[in-house]
C-alpha cells in the first residue's frame, strides 16, 4: 500500500507540472509532441527526416532524452535548430519537471513546433504526462507485429502510430496488416503512418500532417 501511495504522490506532482507546461504551449501556440518507442525503432532517424523536410519552413525546437549519452543531440545539431539534451543517468523516462527545466533554455515565442524525443522505452513513458499535445509511438517492422499487444498502455495513450522501416518488410517476420490490426484493437482512434527513413517513403505525408496540427498565430 505504501508503494501505491508514493507512486500516486509522484504522479500527482508530475501532472501538476505537466499542466504548467501545457499552459506554456497553449499561450505560445506551440504544437508539442512526445515521440516514444522501444530502443532502435528509428525515432531519431524520423526526427532527422522531419527536420530535413521542414528545412527552416517550420520553426522547430527539440528536447532529446537519453539514458547516458548526448549522441542523438549531436545528430540533431547539424540541422541548426534549438535543442536541449536531457541525460537521465539511468532513468527510463522523461518527466514533466525535466521538461519544465529544459523549456527555460528555449525561446518559446520563436518556435511553432516542439519535438520531445523520449528515452527508448514503451513502459514508463506511457504513464508520464509531459504537458505535450499528444504522444506519438513508433514501432518498426523489425520488432514484429505483436508490439501493441505487449505494450497496450502506450498504444492506448498515443494518438499516432508510425510504422517505421517498411523497406525491410520483405526481410523480417512482420505482417504490417496484422500490426495495424493489433494497434487498432487497442486504440481504434490511432492515426497511422508508414515510413522508411532509408527511402523517405511516407515522410511527406507525416510532415504534412504535422503542419496541419500547428496552431495559427
Amino acid at each position: 500500500m505504501s508503494v501505491i501511495t508514493i507512486e500516486r504522490k509522484v504522479l500527482a506532482k508530475n501532472d501538476e507540472i505537466a499542466g504548467l507546461n501545457r499552459e506554456l504551449f497553449r499561450k505560445n501556440n506551440i504544437f508539442a509532441f512526445n515521440l516514444v518507442s522501444s530502443p532502435g525503432s528509428g525515432k531519431t532517424s524520423i526526427l532527422e527526416r522531419t527536420l530535413e523536410y521542414f528545412n527552416g519552413k517550420v520553426k522547430v525546437a527539440v528536447i532529446e532524452g537519453d539514458v547516458q549519452t548526448d549522441l542523438d543531440a549531436q545528430r540533431i545539431a547539424k540541422y541548426n535548430v534549438p535543442a536541449v539534451q536531457i541525460v537521465t543517468r539511468g532513468g527510463c523516462h522523461l518527466d514533466a519537471p525535466l521538461i519544465n527545466d529544459a523549456l527555460k533554455n528555449i525561446d518559446l515565442k520563436s518556435i511553432q513546433l516542439l519535438i520531445i524525443e523520449n528515452v527508448g522505452n514503451l513502459v514508463c513513458p506511457a504513464n508520464y504526462d509531459l504537458g505535450e499535445t499528444l504522444k506519438i509511438v513508433v514501432a518498426s517492422t523489425t520488432e514484429g507485429d505483436d508490439k501493441p499487444l505487449k505494450y497496450p498502455e502506450m498504444f492506448r495513450n498515443a494518438s499516432v502510430l508510425i510504422i517505421n522501416k517498411i523497406d525491410l518488410l520483405p526481410y523480417v517476420n512482420c505482417n504490417i496488416e496484422t500490426l495495424k490490426h493489433n494497434a487498432l484493437r487497442i486504440n481504434p482512434r490511432l492515426i497511422i503512418f508508414e515510413t522508411s527513413c532509408a527511402t523517405n517513403a511516407g515522410i511527406t505525408d507525416w510532415c504534412d500532417w504535422i503542419v496541419k496540427q500547428i496552431p495559427p498565430r
